[in-house]
C-alpha cells in the first residue's frame, strides 16, 4: 500500500511552500498532505500595516492570532492529521527546520501513527533544549543578526515573533538570502520569501520535548542533510544525527544528502521527490 507523506513546515512558513514538492511527488504516484500548524496558512494574521505602504509603528504593536500557541498545540494538531492519514495506510512524517520540533513531540506521544520519520535539515533535540544548541560550536557560522534585521516589535510584548518579510531594505534582503537561499536567483528568492508569513509562535518547547528512546526511538527514521545550509549548518545536522544514533543505537538514522541551501530543495524539488520515493520503498512490504 502506498504511504501518505505528511509534510510539516518550518518557522514563518506554511503548507504553501510544499506545493512544488507535492506536485513532483504526485507525478511519481505518491500521496501527500502539507500541514498548516496552528496560526499558519489561512489561519495566519496579516495586519493591514503589513501591506504597502507599510506602517512599521503600527505593525510593531498589532495583535496576532498566533500569540499563545505552544509546541504542545502544534503537536496536538499534527497528531489529529496523522490519525486521519493512518486510516489510509502507512504514514511517512517529514519535517523541515523548526518543524522537526513538532514532529519529534508527535513521535514521542504517538509513535504508532508513524511508519517513518524524515528530518530534512530539521531540529531533533536529544542532548539539549533547542535554544541551547545556538550557543554550540556547530552554529558558530550562523549570523545571529541575519533574520533579526527584519524583526518588528518586542516579542515579549507581542507574545510572538514578527518579521517584516516585505521589507525593501537591501541589507535585510541580502541577509535573508544568504541565510536561506544563497544558491537561488534573486527572483526565486523573492518568490519563496513572499510565501512566508510575518508571525511565528514563541514556544520552542522544554527539556520534556526532546526525543525519547522508548517512543520516538522506536520509529524508523531518515535524516536528509542539506550540504549548503547556512541556517542549520551541516555540522549541526550531523550532530543531530550523532545524538539520535547514540540515543537508540539499534535504530540509527538512514542518512541521505541533497545538495543545496535551506530552501533550494523546495524551489527545485525534483531531486528531493526522487529521494523521498526511494525512502518510501524502505517501508516493509505490507505495512
Amino acid at each position: 500500500m502506498q504511504p501518505t507523506f505528511v509534510l510539516v513546515h518550518g518557522a514563518f512558513a506554511n503548507s504553501f511552500s510544499f506545493a512544488p514538492l507535492q506536485a513532483e511527488l504526485g507525478l511519481l504516484g505518491h500521496r501527500s498532505v502539507a500541514v498548516d500548524l496552528p496560526g499558519h496558512g489561512f489561519a495566519a494574521t496579516y495586519p493591514r500595516a503589513y501591506q504597502a505602504p507599510q506602517d512599521l509603528a503600527e505593525l510593531a504593536t498589532a495583535p496576532g492570532d498566533i500569540k499563545g500557541v505552544t509546541l504542545a498545540d502544534n503537536a496536538e494538531h499534527l497528531i489529529t492529521i496523522l490519525e486521519r492519514a493512518k486510516r489510509n495506510g502507512p504514514v511517512i512524517l517529514l519535517s523541515h527546520s523548526r518543524g522537526g520540533l513538532t514532529a519529534t513531540v508527535a513521535a514521542n506521544r504517538r509513535p504508532d501513527l508513524i511508519d517513518r520519520l524524515v528530518y530534512v535539515s530539521s531540529w531533533c533535540p536529544v542532548d539539549l533544549p533547542v535554544g541551547a544548541y545556538y550557543a554550540e560550536p556547530e552554529m558558530a557560522s550562523v549570523d545571529p543578526t541575519a533574520l533579526a534585521s527584519a524583526l518588528v516589535g518586542n516579542p515579549a510584548e507581542l507574545g510572538l515573533l514578527r518579521s517584516n518579510f516585505r521589507t525593501a531594505d537591501p541589507a535585510a534582503l541580502a541577509a535573508f538570502k544568504a541565510a536561506l537561499f544563497a544558491d537561488g536567483t534573486d527572483e526565486e528568492f523573492l518568490v519563496l520569501l513572499n510565501t512566508f508569513q510575518p508571525d511565528e509562535n514563541l514556544d520552542a518547547g522544554t527539556d520534556q520535548d526532546r526525543a525519547r528512546p522508548d517512543t520516538w526511538g522506536r520509529v524508523p527514521r531518515t535524516y536528509v542533510r542539506l550540504t549548503e545550509d547556512a541556517s542549520v549548518p551541516p555540522a549541526m545536522q550531523d550532530r543531530m544525527i550523532r545524538e539520535g544514533d547514540a540515543l537508540t543505537p539499534d535504530n540509527p538514522y538512514d542518512v541521505r544528502t541533497l545538495a543545496g541551501s535551506h530552501l533550494k530543495w523546495l524551489a527545485a524539488p525534483q531531486p528531493a521527490a526522487r529521494l523521498l520515493a526511494e525512502i518510501a520503498a524502505l517501508l516493509p512490504a505490507g505495512s
